[in-house]
């Protein structure tokens, strides 16, 4: 059985960036206008991660244990879905790194570090997500129909 939407793991780390995006808003003066433009691109994207990429992978340590059930059948859609997703998906980890990168500017012009450092890890786990999340999610709904036989 699929326990959650997405992996426990991924809940803080959303939550998390909606806090620090709230912070730079209220910072005020450019940084706060381009964590807007941030939040304007990101949230989008994190509704999208969390309906066709999170799921798959939350099955992984299950299928890493070879536990196959029926019930993981339903993943395969969520899968496909990823994966007719997926161009509009990088799309907007192009608006978001274009965003992330006035933030960068802002928070380093008005010295606000730690708004540079939020900007800098962003873009690195977008960079991560395209090149080892999503298609790991995309492959867990392939290895399960292949499993089940569908």
């Amino acid at each position: 059985m699929i326990d959650s939407e997405y992996p426990e793991s991924s809940v803080p780390e959303h939550r998390e960036l909606r806090e620090i995006l709230t912070r730079a808003m209220n910072a005020g003066g450019r940084t706060a206008l381009a964590a807007d433009g941030v939040r304007r691109v990101l949230y989008p994207h994190m509704r999208l991660e969390e309906a066709f990429a999170a799921p798959p992978l939350s099955l992984l340590p299950k299928l890493a244990a070879g536990e196959i059930t029926p019930e993981m059948e339903k993943i395969i859609e969520v899968s496909a879905m990823l994966r007719l997703q997926l161009p509009r998906m990088l799309e907007q980890h192009r608006m978001i790194v274009t965003a992330l990168k006035a933030l960068l500017r802002a928070a380093t012009e008005e010295q606000h570090p730690a708004f540079v450092q939020f900007a800098q890890k962003l873009m690195h786990h977008a960079q991560q997500e395209e090149e080892m999340l999503y298609p790991a999610a995309i492959l867990v709904g392939e290895y399960v129909k292949l499993k089940l036989a569908k």
